[in-house]
Formats: C-alpha cells, structure tokens, sequence
C-alpha cells in the first residue's frame, strides 16, 4: 500500500513541479526579453506583473476544444500527450539529492533519451494530423532539427559516460563529491575527493569535458526548439510551426511541454557535468563547507539553483541571439558539433585509458 502511495504522490508532485515551474518561467522569460530590450515587461496584472501568466493560463483552460474540420482528429487529439508524457517521463530517473530519486535504475541515462525521443512522434503527429501547410512544415523542420542534434547529444554523453562507466544518475552525481566512491582528480593530477566542491565537477575533471558540455549545452537548445535554434517555430515564416492550430487546454500541455524540456535538459547537463546535488562549495582545511551543505535538503537546493540558472541561460540566448537559417543549423550540428564530439569521444577513451588507470 505504502509503495502504491508514493507512486501516485511522486508523479503528482512532479506534474505541480512542472506546472509551477511553467508559470514562474514563463513570467521570467518575459522579465529577461524586457530587460534585454530596455523595457520593463508585464506590469499590469498583479504587482510588477506577477499575475499575468497565471491569468494567460486560466484564459487557456476556459477556451473551447476547436477541431479544424479537415484535420486528422484522432492524431491532433492525441499528439499534445504523447509530446507532454514523453517528456514527462523523463524526469522519473532524474536524482533530485542523495537517493532522493523516482527510479534508480542503472539505465537511467539510456532511458530518458529513449523516453524523450518520442517527443519527435508527437511533432510529427502534430502537424501532419493538423493538416495545415505551416503545421506540417514546422513539424518536419523539427524532425530533422531534432534528429540531427541527438548525434551530439548522445555522443557527449558517452564522452561523459566514458569517463564515469556507469549510466546510473545517481552514481554519476556520487563521483563528484565528498561521498565519491573513488578518487577524485581535479584535471587529472590533484587530488580533490576531500575537498569536493566545484573542483570535483565532470567539467574540472578532465580538460575536454568543459568542451563535452559545451556541444551539450548547444545541441539541447535545439533539442528544445530554443533560439537561436527556434526554425520549427518561427513566427515569421510559420506563424507558430506544428501548433498553429493548437488552443485551449490542448495548447497549454504543448506549453507545457516545451519549458518542461527546457528544465529536463538543464537538469541532465548538471546532473552528468555539474555536480548534481553536491554542494559548490568546497572543504577548506577545517572550514567543512562541502560537508554542511551536502544532504537531503542542501541537494534539492542545490539541483534547483544549478538548473534554473542554466534555464535563465537558455532564456538570456534567446533573447540575444538571432535565429539560424536552415543551411547554417545543419551546417554547425553536421560539420562542427559531430566531429568535435567524435574527437572529445577519443579523448574520453585515452583519458580513461592513460590517466585514469
């Protein structure tokens, strides 16, 4: 009974997680566009504006369930839920502190890009059974944006997994801190498994892995559709890509969907590259900072701190950059991103191999 408890109570909780988090995103983006843009950004409803997304989604549920008539309704129906669910799901292995964590599998990493790529079906689903021009062409870029951009997903995390030899997330948070099973080596040569910190992070490590995080950090905003990167969803050219027939409640779960892929990625990088739920801050002589601040409590804190920051990042670019053309998207994944991924994959083999061993 016990178990069935926390198995209906940890997916609801991650669904209000993911709901409030959209929310407090939403109004965020919009604060940072109107700093970037010299304005001040919602002002009017609530207190500095504080009110107008949550009045932007009651808007949204009261609106009524609109079909387009030529439309495939069964796969415009469901294709908002296969695209929330998969991305949903994902966050089911993510570890959130020391053993807090839904599912501790020892697949775990290999299974949220198994899980997250069905998002692609529900994009396609989207437009093709929207039957409308610009929703087909939006979901077809985002198909081949977002085929694209596994390959260096997925090889910067092997690069990553080379080096950690384990796919299970809690294990890869564990290597880099205080309770680190092994030693751990800032670049190789000092030894910081006392000291932990920001010195036991992947990126400090091993020299290349700053890169590995880099072409991570580079290719997930594509994986979610972000700018520079947003050619599915150009409004534009494509007014709003594979949902331009979406309304209502229907929109709202493709909303949904999008910042919560935003927060998965982000999460992901500082679970395998950024220490995860250690504490940043390290042991000096008798000053024990790593040791107070590394616990149930401290590791929730620290997961948020590190992910939002990286998702005010992704915003930050959005904001400031200027879209890709099509030819230079699949130029940089193809000719760039690939091949050095490939080259920091070889990295990871001889580090392991001659520095590790």
């Amino acid at each position: 009974m016990a178990d069935f408890i926390v198995h209906i109570i940890v997916p609801v909780v991650i669904f209000a997680f993911i709901a409030g988090f959209t929310l407090f995103a939403v109004y965020a983006e919009r604060k940072i566009a109107g700093f970037v843009q010299d304005r001040l950004g919602p002002m009017e409803t609530g207190k500095y504006g504080l009110m107008q997304t949550l009045a932007d989604i009651l808007k949204l549920l009261q609106k009524e369930f609109i079909t387009p008539s030529a439309a495939d309704k069964v796969l415009f129906a469901i294709a908002p839920i296969v695209i929330f669910v998969a991305v949903f799901i994902g966050f089911s292995v993510i570890p959130w502190a020391p053993d807090f964590i839904p599912a501790n599998t020892n697949t775990g990493l290999f299974f949220i890009m198994a899980i997250v790529a069905i998002d692609a079906i529900g994009i396609l689903m989207a437009g093709w059974g929207s039957n409308n021009k610009y929703s087909l062409l939006g979901s077809i870029r985002a198909i081949a944006q977002m085929v694209s951009y596994e390959l260096p997903v997925g090889l910067s995390l092997i690069a990553a997994v080379m080096i950690t030899q384990t796919l299970n997330l809690n294990d890869i948070v564990y290597l880099q801190g205080i309770a680190s099973p092994e030693q751990i080596y800032f670049m190789g040569f000092w030894n910081v498994t006392d000291i932990g910190g920001i010195f036991a992070w992947h990126i400090f490590q091993a020299p290349h892995l700053l890169i590995v995080y880099a072409i991570f950090f580079i290719a997930s905003l594509a994986e979610c559709n972000r700018a520079p990167f947003d050619i599915p969803e150009a409004e534009s050219e494509l007014i709003g890509g594979f949902h331009t027939e979406y309304g209502g409640i229907k929109f709202a779960f493709l909303f949904l969907a999008e910042y919560a892929m935003m927060f998965l990625v982000a999460i992901l990088g500082v679970v395998i590259f950024l220490g995860g739920w250690n504490s940043p801050l390290p042991n000096i002589g008798s000053l024990r900072l790593a040791d107070w601040t590394t616990g149930l409590g401290w590791g929730v804190v620290w997961t948020l701190l590190k992910s939002l920051t990286i998702v005010g990042i992704q915003m930050w670019i959005r904001w400031t950059l200027p879209r890709f053309r099509a030819d230079q998207l699949m130029t940089l994944c193809w000719k760039i991103l690939i091949p050095l991924a490939f080259v920091c994959l070889a990295i990871s083999g001889l580090w392991r191999i001659l520095v590790m061993l």
